[in-house]
């Protein structure tokens, strides 16, 4: 066989590859992600970017890191955008629907014919569960909880942003580790490891000189959850401080996990509960034992069990469903 047939063999093969492919993304507060799969499931291209939270950085910069992601997959996967069939785009902090309306718009030129915009934790759950009947707990830069039952009934409890929620987040564990080491600077509170390590984290010398440093333009709240998982250290070194915090953090988990369980009536049900985050992948079972705990009390079925999927994956399988059903519709 000639060089010019191989050529035109592997093109032809590249390019029925790249016609049955779909795309999803998961993009959160700090990072964007995103896989390609092939037409047998098969991960063929993954690409990150930065944060593509539209309600932290806004709208175009979200569809910038959402674009540099795929792009990225597409030169791993070696096929083009305007090939793929299908993509699945969920994002953080995007709970409205006009504002995933005006993402999908701000992605029109990509070029994907079937664009769908859902949140994060959309994904995620399908991802947890495989999209059977579960709960999904996310803690990572914020938080939330979210279940589907054997109905199909959705619910959400949590995901309100660093302002009104977030509890058991990276951000909201690291707020009120500052505010510990605030009590501690001037004697309203107890002695805590925690002071050395956000001095060491924010880069000053002195806890009165965290007033400054924490207020700088530069800590956005990615910056400020980053320092959640030095307190998650603190905590597994017994400092009384950070260990009450993570106890707090696990008490307002459960909480929202309980509250989705109850209002889809999954009490007698047996269904899987996956958690997901950094806060998670930090703390180990510091904080999924108190869920765990508190979890058998109302649903002594419920098992916890790790997602089937990552995120953007599960997207990408969202992708796939999508367009199966648009082709069983036709």
């Amino acid at each position: 066989m000639s060089a010019d047939r191989r050529t035109s063999d592997l093109l032809t093969a590249r390019r029925l590859r790249a016609q049955h492919s779909v795309v999803g993304v998961d993009g959160g507060g700090t990072k964007t992600h995103a896989v390609i799969l092939d037409s047998n499931q098969r991960v063929i291209g993954e690409g990150r970017a930065g944060p593509s939270n539209p309600m932290r950085v806004g709208i175009a910069n979200a569809a910038t890191s959402v674009r540099e992601a795929i792009d990225k997959a597409c030169v791993m996967a070696k096929v083009r955008r305007d090939d793929l069939l299908a993509a699945e785009i969920g994002l953080a902090g995007a709970r409205r629907r006009e504002l995933r309306e005006r993402m999908r718009e701000a992605l029109s030129t990509l070029g994907i014919a079937d664009i769908e915009v859902v949140t994060d934790a959309d994904i995620a759950l399908y991802g947890a569960t495989d999209g059977a009947p579960g709960i999904v707990v996310i803690a990572g830069t914020g938080s939330i909880c979210c279940g589907i039952n054997a109905r199909g009934k959705r619910m959400c409890a949590g995901g309100w942003g660093p302002i009104a929620g977030d509890e058991g987040g990276g951000a909201w564990i690291a707020r009120r580790a500052l505010r510990g080491v605030a009590h501690a600077s001037d004697s309203r509170g107890p002695k805590t490891l925690l002071t050395e390590l956000a001095c060491a984290y924010f880069h000053v010398s002195s806890a009165d000189d965290l007033v400054t440093a924490i207020y700088a333009p530069s800590i956005t709240n990615d910056r400020l959850a980053g320092f959640g998982k030095d307190v998650i250290e603190a905590a597994k070194q017994k400092d009384a401080v950070a260990l009450a915090i993570i106890e707090e953090s696990g008490a307002e988990l459960a909480l929202a996990t309980i509250t989705v369980i109850k209002n889809l009536h999954m009490e007698r049900a047996r269904f899987q509960i996956a958690h997901v985050g950094g806060v998670f992948t930090a703390s180990g079972e510091l904080i999924v034992e108190r869920i765990r705990k508190e979890v058998q009390k109302i649903a002594p079925l419920a098992y916890f069990q790790p997602p089937h999927f990552s995120p953007a994956v599960a997207a990408a399988r969202m992708a796939r469903e999508h367009i199966n059903h648009i082709a069983l519709a036709g």
